[in-house]
């Protein structure tokens, strides 16, 4: 639940007018709180009232058939199409550029897995030579798929 002072109150009055409904909602309770208490509050709201209703009454400028045909020309004229880069025909190097850093990431860590599995698969070979009391080249064979 959030307090609001009269300094506020006026100044979302000032910015939203005299309807609470066009407030933001998470102003609106406390505004509805101050109004209730302050009699204050009441005479700002009946001042942006009393604004609301001449900008209401106010005529509203509409743009000449004219003028509205100038500006269509002026923007069809204007060219607005896609702009290329400072790069322009180059700009494809900079994708390319990533691919080939993604693919040289692959490529060497799947050559620095074979290295490390190669180097893993003597030392269980070693390993288990020491644990039995088999032939050296059974297990070396064995060990290396042969």
């Amino acid at each position: 639940m959030t307090t609001m002072d009269l300094e506020r109150f006026e100044h979302l009055a000032d910015a939203y007018g005299a309807d609470l409904r066009r407030w933001p909602e998470t102003e609106r309770e406390a505004a509805r709180r101050l109004l209730a208490a302050d009699p204050r509050a009441g005479r700002i709201l009946g001042e942006a009232d009393v604004l609301d209703a001449f900008l209401d009454a106010a005529p509203r400028p509409a743009p000449s058939h004219a003028m509205r045909e100038r500006v269509i020309a002026d923007a069809a004229g204007a060219h607005l199409g896609r702009r290329r880069g400072r790069w322009g025909p180059f700009a494809w190097m900079s994708g390319a550029g990533w691919a080939a850093a993604a693919c040289a990431g692959v490529a060497f860590g799947m050559v620095l897995t074979s290295q490390m599995t190669a180097e893993i698969r003597a030392d269980t070979v070693l390993y288990q030579a020491s644990l039995t009391a088999a032939d050296d080249a059974e297990i070396l064979a064995a060990g290396l798929g042969g």
